[in-house]
């Protein structure tokens, strides 16, 4: 990788689960985090994360560091002896809002980006095409299940499996379709200023689910995709679901009590991912009134649904990473 390589890189936040989609429905929402990373002549390692830390790692720890050393070594490219990294994030941590999972499709594309020749050749400002599928893999393989990652990845609504590695593969493929969502919809984010990690939310997951649930929620997943792509009107009970909000009731009691709230006003709110943000899906965002159990701890946001996702661009070093990114 020669020296002086250098990409820009813009990565959407995502909303998963949408109610009865656990770990397989994905919404890109418009808050990005945006990245530059340049092979560097000196030896090794910088990690710019501007005022907006968040307490995050800058050694190999840093998730997006972590990930572009994993992506090559799967790539079979040499690590490059100095790298540098600037980081500018706008997804919180820790609420639902899929930080990780952007940050590990960040890492996976810009080590893919880097690794071609466009990233020194091509003109400054030029996009360098990426090989979305393999992005996707990796992100989905190292994320653990793909729903965050793939909507992060492609923009829009996703829904995404996981098949079986073959004996061909060193990775396991994560098959996406990108749904084509309803124009009207649009997404209203109530953000806490309260984290809850993933792990910790995942935790208090039961092993088993009775089989009558299990068909409960079978059909809401499918009048999900259809109120998603056909019929809004229907979100109310297509985001109904049995596998993952309740049982986890006490690790969020806020966000159920908003959400209990909301969903007796007739708006179709779920928990965001892993939480504790919520999720309004609505045509009518305007009628989606904070109520009381809103009015002090949480944060309101409109983020828009961007059709795309992660993209990369070499990058014009003479400007800085806001004005190139917010241009890509």
């Amino acid at each position: 990788m020669p020296v002086g390589a250098a990409v820009d890189l813009v990565v959407p936040g995502s909303s998963a689960n949408l109610g009865p989609g656990f770990d397989s429905v994905g919404l890109a929402l418009g808050v990005l985090d945006s990245y530059r990373a340049v092979v560097r002549e000196a030896p090794g390692l910088v990690v710019d994360l501007g005022e907006e830390s968040q307490d995050v790692p800058t050694d190999e720890r840093h998730l997006v560091v972590a990930t572009m050393y994993r992506a090559w070594d799967e790539l079979g490219v040499q690590r490059p002896e100095g790298l540098e990294l600037v980081c500018r994030n706008t997804i919180r941590m820790g609420r639902g809002m899929g930080s990780s999972a952007a940050a590990i499709v960040a890492g996976v594309a810009l080590a893919s980006a880097l690794a071609r020749p466009e990233a020194l050749e091509a003109p400054e400002g030029s996009p360098i095409p990426l090989d979305l599928d393999f992005v996707n893999d990796l992100s989905g393989a190292l994320e653990g299940h793909p729903d965050n990652a793939s909507a992060s990845v492609f923009g829009g609504a996703t829904v995404s499996y996981v098949e079986s590695r073959d004996g061909e593969r060193s990775l396991p493929r994560v098959r996406t379709v990108r749904l084509p969502l309803h124009p009207d919809i649009r997404p209203v984010v109530f953000l806490p200023s309260t984290q809850l990690p993933t792990a910790t939310a995942r935790a208090v997951l039961p092993a088993t689910v009775p089989h009558a649930e299990a068909a409960l929620n079978s059909a809401r997943a499918g009048l999900l995709t259809f109120a998603l792509t056909q019929d809004p009107s229907l979100l109310l009970p297509a985001t109904t679901e049995w596998l993952h909000q309740e049982q986890r009731r006490g690790a969020y009691p806020q966000a159920m009590a908003l959400i209990d709230a909301l969903r007796a006003r007739g708006h179709a709110a779920v928990v965001s991912g892993a939480g504790p943000s919520v999720l309004v899906l609505t045509t009518t965002p305007e009628q989606v009134q904070d109520p009381d159990e809103a009015a002090e701890a949480w944060q309101r946001l409109g983020p828009g649904i961007p059709a795309v996702g992660v993209q990369a661009a070499r990058a014009t070093l003479r400007t800085s990473l806001g004005e190139r990114t917010a241009a890509i």
